[in-house]
């Protein structure tokens, strides 16, 4: 349990210093700053699967049913790894917390449902590029980050990072709500995360 929380802590951390760098993008260069952080995000991941780190959005297209308990130490870790990289944005002379909470406001503009439903995509994805990674095919994983960011798809992990961002009297102003958000989109990830469990038959994905 130990051993899982640690990884988990560090995959946190490395998205959390993916979203970091989303956030620096987007207030440094406001033109191309999405999209040079979209890109930049990909390392997030990649360090994820280069140090064989248990992400949440990374595993629950591949647990077991009986391992959820598993995958909830998971999430939690990942979040404490993301407060911890939250914690040093707060020290940057930029204003990350103001970027912060733009995305927090258009999720929340946006609303639980619809979130949700779009974090559908962002766990397809993730599933999608990391079975890939793992057989050292990367180039999914190169264009499936970008591509869930530039959709707008939410990640949960990477959202971690951003709500923890926010200034305090902003996330107060509503938590109930934004952690009913929040819930939805890690329910979303998990749908996306198995949709070709539930789309395809196990024997026929494994036979293809």
């Amino acid at each position: 349990m130990v051993k899982i929380f640690r990884s988990s802590l560090f995959a946190g951390i490395a998205i959390g210093t993916a979203g970091f760098g989303f956030l620096a993008s987007g207030v440094q260069t406001e033109t191309y700053g999405p999209l040079v952080g979209a890109v930049l995000f990909c390392l997030g991941l990649l360090t994820v699967i280069g140090y064989r780190l248990k992400l949440y959005t990374g595993t629950a297209g591949f647990i077991a049913r009986n391992q959820a308990g598993e995958l909830l130490l998971i999430l939690l870790g990942n979040i404490a790894g993301c407060f911890c990289m939250a914690l040093m944005a707060r020290l940057s002379p930029m204003d990350l917390q103001g970027a912060a909470q733009k995305i927090l406001e258009l999720r929340l503009s946006t609303g639980a449902l619809r979130c949700g439903l779009l974090a559908i995509g962002c766990g397809f994805l993730m599933t999608t590029a990391v079975t890939f990674a793992r057989q050292k095919q990367y180039m999914p994983l190169l264009f499936g980050v970008p591509l869930f960011i530039v959709c707008g798809f939410p990640h949960c992990v990477a959202d971690a990072f951003y709500y923890l961002c926010v200034p305090l009297d902003f996330f107060l102003s509503d938590p109930w709500g934004i952690l009913g958000l929040y819930a939805s989109i890690v329910l979303g990830n998990l749908v996306g995360c198995n949709l070709y469990r539930i789309v395809l038959a196990k024997d026929q994905y494994q036979t293809n």
